[in-house]
């Protein structure tokens, strides 16, 4: 009995020390063809990251009014686009609207956004790699060398938002 609750322990320990949190640096992923890919249908690295700072989304479809109002301030600022750029990963897993659709979707959002790359995730690959939650909307502020500055997941509040803002823009300038 008290070997199955050290393994129990054990797995647990293991298990948070493979999510990512803050202060950590981002484990390296690749979403290809075989789990997702860009909204050119290229294979996305992580390794990409490096050199800016990044506002990450990795996001429900059906979740996506959790941060609405978020990137919409978001939106209203104009960051330097050599210094800071947004990822909206999509989690197409985990929403029951077709994968197509929602492809094409954001690849025509894709052309219109300036500075925002739109990537998909069809394996829940990132709930399984970084421990994001699933069925949810998680946010990550990243550094130019990777780090992670924030993380959440869920409904963000005003207080989030306010201190995501200060975040980025402490980061980017």
């Amino acid at each position: 009995m008290k070997i199955k609750h050290i393994a129990l322990s054990l797995l647990t320990t293991m298990t948070i020390v493979q999510a990512v949190n803050v202060g950590d640096i981002l484990p390296d992923i690749t979403l290809d063809k075989s789990n997702g890919g860009n909204s050119a249908e290229q294979a996305w690295h992580s390794k990409s990251l490096k050199g800016k700072v990044h506002l990450l989304l990795y996001m429900d479809p059906d979740k996506r009014k959790e941060t609405m109002s978020f990137i919409n301030r978001l939106n209203l600022k104009k960051y330097d686009k050599k210094k800071y750029s947004t990822v909206a990963i999509v989690n197409l897993a985990a929403t029951w609207i077709p994968d197509i659709v929602l492809e094409k979707l954001l690849a025509k959002k894709q052309r219109e956004s300036n500075n925002t790359e739109f990537v998909f995730d069809k394996t829940k690959y990132l709930v399984k790699k970084w421990k994001l939650k699933d069925d949810a909307s998680n946010v990550l502020v990243c550094d130019k060398n990777e780090k992670i500055l924030y993380q959440k997941s869920g409904k963000l509040t005003s207080s989030d938002v306010r201190k995501i803002m200060n975040i980025l823009s402490k980061n980017i300038n």
